[in-house]
């Protein structure tokens, strides 16, 4: 029996229901959305720390980018092993860097250099490369296309 379940959690999606594909393709989306929420706080109440008014104070720690590296990097090996290397790319990474937009969109108007932008496209582009080496990476350990 537990081989069976085994099987089922790391087979293929192509192999799977309509319905349990987008229902995987959902939680995987929810789950890196919230591990995007839960260790890169999100604070708004930036103050400036010192005279220059591109200083601000961040609640985010070495520790909580870490821990959502990881749980970026094993979502999207999860999901390279089962879905299409697309979806294991745009399901872990999207919800992060839309949410981070949304964080850094929200900070008040004080940034003279606004570099905000390019901040995002930054993280952004290093999370997408992240998770798209580990999609392959997964894909690799996949058995045979069914």
């Amino acid at each position: 029996m537990a081989e069976t379940d085994t099987a089922a959690f790391l087979s293929p999606l192509s192999t799977r229901s309509a319905a349990e594909r987008w229902l995987i393709r959902l939680a995987a989306a929810l789950v890196s959305a919230g591990a995007y929420l839960l260790f890169i706080p999100w604070d708004t109440r930036n103050r400036a720390t010192a005279a220059h008014p591109y200083d601000e104070t961040t609640p985010v720690t070495g520790l909580g980018v870490t821990l959502l590296a990881v749980t970026l990097l094993l979502l999207a090996a999860y999901l390279g092993h089962r879905d299409h290397v697309v979806w294991a790319m745009l399901l872990p990474a999207v919800p992060p860097a839309a949410l981070m937009f949304a964080s850094f969109d929200s900070h008040p108007e004080q940034d003279s250099p606004d570099l905000w932008p390019l901040a995002w496209a930054f993280f952004t582009a290093v999370i997408f490369g992240a998770v798209t080496i580990a999609a392959l990476l997964g894909r690799t350990f996949r058995a045979t296309e069914a």
